[in-house]
């Protein structure tokens, strides 16, 4: 059965601690935006609910979305203030956003383009399109293309892919696939947020279950086993893990 969260207006469902994306719809008419959260939970993803600008732009502070759906037609600061904030904020300049908007007109679909929205879907839509455009979107997200022959090196670690060898202080350090995998999806980009999906997603695979707690338990025992440079990687309360610069 799917539940509503009255109180964190979040829909969930009942096997949420699997590592999914967060997508948060930005809609002021209620039946729209149940009807947009009730087809993300039934496709496994964890939706976000917010009916102004104002508790949307809360929500993204305290759910940090992987992706938003957002109306352009908004009561008070309307959708695309909402994306030009966004956008030039360093914090959350780099979550995808699609339009849903009444507004069909191209100069309204330009605008918002140009201020760095990813897609536009106009009303009246069809779930179906909805899902297709921000799996795709998603899939384009993670999409981080990984180079298995390039050493890496971070401070006192050196990362060797081809002979899958990790080093701290020229030291060897044992590591499992998994852990070594995980490491070195961290090490492509330093400074980089991986929320735990995007991590999931890169070492395993798309339609490999897994729950937030197993990749906690990864980087737990990576810590432990890089010793000092276990404290290279940071997590990122709300949102994942990175590899300090």
């Amino acid at each position: 059965m799917l539940e509503l969260d009255m109180e964190s207006h979040k829909l969930e469902l009942p096997v949420s601690k699997m590592v999914r994306e967060k997508i948060l719809v930005i809609e002021d008419e209620e039946e729209i935006r149940e009807l947009v959260g009730y087809n993300l939970v039934k496709q496994g993803y964890q939706a976000i609910l917010a009916g102004s600008a104002e508790d949307g732009l809360k929500k993204i502070r305290t759910e940090v979305p992987d992706l938003i759906v957002l109306d352009l037609m908004l009561p008070g600061m309307d959708g695309l203030e909402v994306c030009r904030n966004l956008k030039r904020d360093m914090a959350t300049q780099s979550i995808p956003i699609v339009m849903l908007t009444a507004k069909g007109e191209e100069t309204d679909v330009v605008a918002g383009l140009e201020l760095g929205a990813d897609d536009y879907i106009t009303k009246p839509f069809s779930p179906r399109v909805l899902l297709a455009r921000i799996r795709a979107i998603l899939r384009r997200k993670t999409a981080i293309l990984i180079d298995d022959n390039a050493t890496v090196r971070i401070k006192n670690m050196v990362i060797h892919p081809g002979r899958h060898e990790v080093l701290v202080d020229q030291q060897p350090v044992e590591l499992t696939a998994t852990e070594f995998r995980v490491l070195h999806v961290l090490a492509q980009r330093p400074g980089w947020v991986f929320t735990r999906y995007q991590i999931a997603n890169l070492v395993h695979g798309g339609d490999y279950i897994v729950t937030d707690r197993s990749i906690d338990v990864q980087i737990v025992g990576l810590r432990k086993k890089l010793g000092s440079a276990g404290n290279h990687i940071e997590t990122i309360r709300g949102v994942g893990y990175r590899l300090k610069e």
